[in-house]
This record gives C-alpha cells, sequence and structure tokens, in this order.
C-alpha cells in the first residue's frame, strides 16, 4: 500500500512539474501593453503578477465582499491558457478566440493532477463568466491595469492602435460591475487623458 501511493504521488509530482514547465511559456507571451515606464511589452505573466497585486491592494474598493485570496488565485490562472492560445488585443477579441482560449485551458490543464486541475478549471470558467463578486471584481482590474498603464505611458496603445475615447468606455464598462470607485477613476483618467492629447486624432481614430 506504501508503495502504491508512493507511485502515485511521484506520478502526481511530475504531471505538476510538466505543467510547470508549460506554464512557464506564459512569459513569452507578448501583450499590446507596456509595463509603466518602459517602451518593451509586458508579457501576460507580468501581466498576472500586476493584476495579483493590485487585488491586494484594491480589494477594499470592491463593490461586494470578496475572498481576496480567491481573487488573487483567479488572477493568477485567468491567462494562463494563452500559453497556447496566445494573447488577443481586447479591442479585437471574437467568441472563435474565446473557443480557443477554452480549448488551450483544457489542454493546459490537462497536464495536472485530476483535482488540481479540477481547481484551475474552476477558477478560469468563473472569472470567464463574471458572475460572482470575485469574478467581477478580478475582471475589472483585468481592464483596469491597461488602462492605467496607457494612462501613465503618454497614451500607449490609445494612440498607436489608433483607440478613441468611446471605444475605451465601450470595452471597459465591465469595469463599474466589479469597482464603481475604478470605474469613476477611469473616466476621469481618460478625461484627463483628452486633455493632455493622448488620445489620436479622429482620422487617425482605427476603433471607436
Amino acid at each position: 500500500m506504501t508503495q502504491e501511493l508512493d507511485q502515485k504521488m511521484q506520478d502526481a509530482l511530475e504531471s505538476s512539474l510538466a505543467f510547470v514547465k508549460e506554464a512557464a511559456q506564459l512569459k513569452q507571451v507578448l501583450r499590446k501593453t507596456s509595463p509603466i515606464g518602459l517602451e518593451r511589452k509586458e508579457n501576460s505573466a507580468e501581466h498576472s503578477w500586476h493584476l495579483a497585486v493590485m487585488a491586494m491592494v484594491l480589494s477594499e474598493h470592491a463593490n461586494e465582499d470578496i475572498d481576496l485570496n480567491k481573487v488573487v488565485r483567479m488572477l493568477l490562472v485567468h491567462d494562463l491558457p494563452e500559453v497556447y492560445a496566445d494573447d488577443v488585443f481586447i479591442y479585437d477579441r471574437t467568441e472563435e478566440h474565446t473557443v480557443k482560449e477554452r480549448e488551450a485551458a483544457q489542454k493546459l490543464f490537462g497536464l495536472l493532477p485530476d483535482h488540481i486541475a479540477a481547481q484551475f478549471h474552476e477558477l478560469w470558467e468563473e472569472f470567464e463568466a463574471g458572475e460572482t463578486a470575485e469574478a467581477k471584481f478580478a475582471r475589472a482590474l483585468d481592464r483596469f491595469q491597461p488602462c492605467f498603464c496607457n494612462y501613465n505611458n503618454g497614451g500607449g496603445t490609445w494612440v498607436e492602435f489608433g483607440i478613441s475615447q468611446d471605444a475605451v468606455f465601450e470595452r471597459n464598462a465591465p469595469i463599474e460591475k466589479g469597482s464603481t470607485r475604478l470605474w469613476h477613476k477611469i473616466k476621469a483618467l481618460v478625461e484627463d487623458a483628452t486633455t493632455k492629447g493622448f488620445f489620436p486624432a479622429k482620422e487617425d481614430v482605427k476603433y471607436g
């Protein structure tokens, strides 16, 4: 019995390490947004880390009572399928890519021992559904962070990809479901960014 248990634990260890190896590739998935103060693009692992830190310091601004530990775990898991599905610009997101991400989640989480895989699947699906208090707040942070980076980078992707103020408000409206305060902050930042000329001229607008 002990030998069988030892073998089972050894198999679980090998499966977990196989997942850890694959998950490390998230550091190679580049996003459109740049880290604050840098010209290069951030990778999805950096994005997930930044969101987890934001959750820890901004949790009191969630609209509802939340399980912070769950929010942090959700944020660290939500972009992992990009290892196989790649990142997609929020303004280009389609149902087709959502299906691709779901298939990638099945493949990646399938490397894990069953009980851990089930936890990761549950967290990922909850984030995608966006219905629980934790998911709404996590999704609010996920939308807030790129806007915050753009504002602090002199416009960032707003200028680079021709994104209008209207498009910013439309795509980031879910922020309000998770945090009314963060939504009001976004509106204030966009207003100030407009005053500072951080948005493209009308003839250069491609989104919105």
